[in-house]
């Protein structure tokens, strides 16, 4: 109607704009005032919305994660033996390259972590435990097939995900000296040396 308040966009649509800003102009670019000009709200609305910049960037994380997990999902479930699927897995996990936005969001995640309240803090582990869940689960599989050592899963898969977060912090941040296809190969060696059963 003429005159009428204009509508605020779907949470989905700001949450997708916040990433996409990530992705094409990093992080210390995303304020309140310029996604609100993105997406045609105030800074103020914004805040209505979701009462900090933390707030803000956990939501996006959530959101941008759940597609993750869709993904994950899809990966994990197709017709391929353990191994393929655990590659799979890890390529998802490892970053693109330098300054993925995905990964940018998550350091800037943790790193406010540090002062963050119980829920934040619980809603960041969910996000973890998915991960988690979903790899213990493939390692399960892959040793009652006979494709994988006999390991604790569960333990194995925190020793794992620990050398895969360490190999992806130095993609994410662009550490001289390693790259996305290189550490792929360090994490297929250590797979070979530590998991795969004796032919």
């Amino acid at each position: 109607m003429a005159g009428g308040r204009r509508q605020a966009p779907p949470r989905e649509d700001v949450l997708a704009a916040a990433m996409e800003m990530i992705a094409e102009r990093g992080l210390e670019k995303l304020t309140m005032a310029a996604l609100g000009r993105e997406v045609g709200m105030s800074s103020g609305h914004l805040l209505y919305y979701f009462g900090s910049k933390d707030e803000l960037l956990l939501r996006t994380l959530e959101w941008s994660e759940g597609r993750l997990g869709a993904e994950r999902g899809r990966l994990l479930t197709r017709t391929a033996s353990a191994l393929e699927r655990l590659d799979a897995y890890v390529d998802l996990y490892v970053p693109d390259g330098h300054r993925d936005p995905h990964w940018t969001l998550w350091l800037e995640v943790w790193n406010r972590s540090q002062n963050a309240d119980a829920d934040a803090r619980e809603r960041q582990a969910a996000i973890e435990g998915a991960w988690h869940r979903d790899l213990v689960a493939l390692l399960a599989e892959g040793i009652s097939r006979g494709e994988f050592r006999r390991v604790d899963p569960d333990r194995f898969a925190a020793r794992l995900r620990a050398l895969l977060d360490g190999f992806s912090i130095h993609v994410a941040i662009g550490l001289r000296g390693t790259d996305r296809a290189q550490i792929l190969r360090h994490v297929r060696e250590f797979l070979a040396d530590s998991l795969l059963a004796d032919a």
